[in-house]
């Protein structure tokens, strides 16, 4: 009993802080009188394979929070592919976000920090029984809605499902009438040490465990969304970051065939997976370290996370230190799970699926904290530069300079943290496959730091996912932001109904070819542009070649 109302009242608590600071993207926080909260015995229970699970229901959105799609991955399942949870008695409390993958946080969380005030993010209990996912919907009955899935950012070392405000799904699933599902997974040397060299057999999926968790979670999706109105015959995978590579690796992985069906990658993207020679010489290193033959490598399994956590990474530190070999811990191309080229048209197991890019003008934008660089010369971005681009660095930067004009020196720096060479290559190769591609844009700056965050890393999720007047400290929230998130998340649910993200919102939107370069340029008035920093790149691209 006590347990009992230890989670309502966690629950009432988190329910509490999000009418407190959130709201529909297109009303008022409280739109009337009426109770919005409802929580109880035959309230939001839902039937799963292993069981029934109990939400609650806010704002007339359905709310399920940590239910299990695998088991603990601590013990004899650490470095495992993943296992089913035990099904249970009765109905399961789904009230509260579930464990943090383990990992070390180091995001600044000082009362004094401009920067946690701004990005906000959440943890709370790390552990390795953290295979759970959220999901929200707004019915539970037979509507059969596309289904969507967020995978978190963090590169493959760190992050959650609920690491930003920004990323909760009950303003899109209320906005498109979609379900909106998002993951945690295991990271680092959790979820990629590649013992397949020491271990043998028992061990040749170590490498990429953490994503075949990922593969995982869409199976329960497919096997259980029916369940809460959604469609397991139209899922959307989308991530940010390394959640963006994460969707360019599930769209090359042929246990994933099937089960997903579209993708959106924002900020992040891959076209192929970690060198295989160099995984299995860092996993040779872990044994090394820990003084372990290769008979004994069941012993790694025993060990507080922690200890392995620091264990694994120096074992990284050694192997660069004494071979050269700069090794960590990724996804990796093994021919076995992931293949050694992404988007291989003559590979009928790999999934074929549409999916739209989208990357930020500032990725790394380089004076939000230092206004004393707001009034840098053109010169003073030379020099600043100078030790990336040697003696092309002006070249460079007067080629930005040209292509968008009017723009200060400090933007044109900025736009330089994010050059879409990357971008473009992923996207172009995954021209190969039938399906069509789409890009995006987004430079949008929000009216916060005295005009310095400009487009940063990040701030496209909440206009996506239709939170800017849930991440306030990205948006400043209001009319002005919500406008273009109605008509982002517009196109994002067109994308997930049928793979086209045309809809009256925006300007007509034509698919990607690496002829035109075709882009979205997505801001207060968005537009198309036929890749307007092309002959830049290439000035930068000449340089790696």
């Amino acid at each position: 009993m006590r347990r009992y109302i230890h989670l309502l009242a966690a629950a009432l608590s988190a329910a509490t802080l999000l009418i407190s600071c959130a709201s529909n993207n297109g009303g008022s926080i409280a739109d009337s009188d009426g109770q919005i909260l409802f929580y109880g015995d035959d309230i939001a229970v839902a039937q799963t394979t292993y069981g029934k699970v109990r939400g609650y229901i806010l704002r007339d959105i359905y709310t399920f929070k940590g239910i299990p799609y695998g088991a603990s991955t601590a013990g004899e399942n650490r470095f495992m592919p993943p296992v089913p949870p035990e099904p249970w008695e009765g109905v399961r409390n789904a009230l509260n976000y579930g464990d943090s993958a383990p990992q070390v946080i180091s995001y600044p969380r000082t009362p004094e920090s401009a920067g946690f005030f701004t990005d906000a993010w959440n943890y709370d209990v790390i552990s390795e029984d953290c295979l759970r996912l959220n999901v929200w919907t707004p019915g539970l009955d037979n509507t059969k809605r596309p289904v969507i899935v967020w995978l978190h950012g963090g590169g493959f070392s760190s992050g959650n499902a609920i690491e930003q405000d920004g990323y909760g799904g009950e303003n899109l699933a209320r906005y498109g009438d979609v379900v909106f599902c998002s993951v945690n997974h295991r990271l680092n040397c959790f979820g990629y040490s590649d013992f397949a060299s020491v271990g043998g057999e028992k061990y040749k999926h170590s490498g990429n465990v953490g994503m075949l968790d990922i593969v995982a979670a869409l199976q329960w999706i497919h096997d259980n969304i029916t369940q809460f109105g959604g469609d397991p015959g139209n899922v959307t995978v989308i991530g940010q970051s390394g959640g963006g590579s994460k969707v360019s690796i599930i769209a090359s992985m042929p246990a994933a065939k099937g089960l997903v069906h579209k993708g959106v990658a924002l900020s992040g993207n891959s076209i192929q997976g970690a060198d295989k020679a160099s995984a299995e010489a860092l996993g040779e290193y872990i044994l090394k370290e820990a003084g372990l033959k290769p008979s004994e490598i069941d012993k790694l399994q025993q060990m507080p996370w922690e200890e392995y956590y620091a264990l694994a990474n120096r074992a990284s530190r050694a192997l660069q230190r004494d071979k050269g070999i700069r090794a960590g811990f990724s996804p990796v191309s093994d021919g076995v799970d992931l293949p050694f080229h992404f988007f291989d048209a003559s590979d009928p197991s790999l999934p074929d699926i549409p999916l739209l890019y989208c990357t930020v003008f500032n990725e790394q934008n380089p004076d939000r904290e230092k206004p004393e660089l707001e009034d840098i010369t053109l010169d003073g971005v030379v020099e600043q530069l100078s030790s990336r681009y040697g003696d092309q660095t002006r070249a460079i930067v007067e080629a930005y300079n040209k292509t968008f004009p009017g723009r200060r020196p400090i933007e044109i720096w900025a736009l330089l943290t994010g050059v879409r060479t990357n971008v473009v290559r992923s996207a172009n190769t995954k021209l190969q496959q039938k399906s069509p591609v789409y890009m995006a844009w987004f430079g949008w700056q929000p009216p916060l730091f005295d005009g310095r965050m400009r487009s940063f890393h990040c701030l496209d999720i909440c206009f996506w996912l239709h939170n800017t007047d849930v991440m306030l400290t990205h948006t400043g929230g209001g009319k002005r932001p919500r406008a273009l998130s109605d008509k982002m998340a517009d196109a994002l649910v067109a994308f997930m109904r049928t793979g086209d993200p045309n809809t009256k919102s925006l300007p007509y939107w034509p698919k990607y070819t690496a002829e035109n370069g075709e882009v979205m340029v997505l801001d207060d008035v968005s537009e198309v542009k036929n890749d307007p920093d092309r002959e830049c790149r290439a000035l930068i691209e000449n340089l790696s070649r």
